[in-house]
């Protein structure tokens, strides 16, 4: 029987859009026409009531989307899958220190267990308990994807630039491991011409890998290279679409454990504590990152990799509600 996830979001099953509906308290009206539109297409902000300018919108439906302009009560926003929409009403967000993007989400569940857990709800659990700790430490921080739908690499990364926060942090977790382990085949991947970014995977490398190897009798699995690392393309640029669209903001990619590889480590991830446990090492690698000079640990030379990333496309994807 598949685990059912999103133990912190009980209303994750709900549908698209709607696993938070904290955003926009007192909203009464709200219109929403959508407008199609190139996917890459640069949000500019908009200045927003009392003043400042609005980088993105909290939708009523809980879903965090760029702001393009506005025009009397009108915001113009950019869609999870690359379109243009008119939305009146929503919650102004005008800055954020950390932006945490729970990786998959809607048809692409990324990686599934033996236990039928996937990785989608997981990694979406996972960064909302990892926001939560953040907030109660001072952090202001914002989620890409708040709900169950597909949010394309493009609209990701659109967000993150628009945020300019001082970190951002992918969360993923694994599947198709070189093979048995003695111990926990955390990973995590940086832009590898930035510094910051390097640093920041070896914090998240240490606090995530040190959560996971406390753990007894678990069957791990890893790669040869497991740790803190790069990934470069055919071209010499970072190979993951979202470090590479994402130059000029420190961010790293969180692979936390491999959840396909065996029943254990998939039965691991289920429990809600772990889960938790795993948020909260997220949570304190980055406020190392923002109050520490610590340098982060973890690094090795990456082996060549040939087997490509699937998913993160727009083809096909679909809305969800804004309003």
């Amino acid at each position: 029987m598949p685990v059912v996830m999103c133990t912190v979001l009980a209303a994750c099953s709900s549908g698209p859009g709607r696993a938070i509906e904290r955003a926009a308290p007192g909203v009464t009206s709200t219109s929403v026409s959508t407008v199609a539109t190139s996917a890459t297409t640069r949000p500019s902000p908009a200045p927003g009531p009392g003043g400042g300018e609005v980088k993105a919108l909290t939708t009523p439906t809980g879903v965090v989307v760029p702001v393009l302009g506005r025009s009397g009560d009108t915001w113009r926003v950019g869609t999870p899958c690359g379109g243009h929409a008119s939305l009146r009403g929503g919650t102004p967000i005008r800055s954020a220190t950390v932006v945490l993007d729970p990786g998959h989400g809607g048809d692409e569940t990324g990686a599934i267990g033996p236990n039928g857990l996937n990785e989608k709800s997981l990694n979406l659990a996972v960064a909302t308990m990892a926001e939560a700790d953040l907030e109660r430490a001072g952090v202001q921080t914002v989620l890409t994807r708040t709900g169950d739908y597909r949010l394309p690499v493009d609209s990701r990364a659109v967000l993150i630039e628009q945020l300019h926060p001082a970190a951002f942090v992918s969360v993923h977790h694994n599947g198709g491991a070189d093979g048995a382990a003695t111990r926990p085949g955390t990973e995590t991947y940086y832009q590898h011409l930035d510094a910051r970014s390097k640093r920041l995977a070896g914090l998240l490398y240490e606090e995530v890998f040190r959560v996971f190897a406390t753990r007894p009798g678990i069957d791990w699995h890893a790669n040869v290279d497991a740790g803190a690392k790069w990934r470069l393309n055919s071209r010499g640029g970072d190979y993951y679409g979202i470090l590479r669209s994402t130059a000029g903001v420190a961010g790293a990619i969180s692979e936390g454990l491999f959840l396909t590889m065996s029943r254990s480590e998939a039965d691991l991830l289920a429990r809600p504590e772990v889960q938790a446990a795993e948020a909260g090492a997220i949570a304190r690698a980055v406020i190392r990152f923002l109050r520490t000079k610590d340098p982060g640990s973890g690094f090795v030379a990456p082996v060549p990799r040939t087997t490509p990333a699937t998913g993160g496309g727009a083809t096909g994807c679909v809305d969800p509600a804004l309003g």
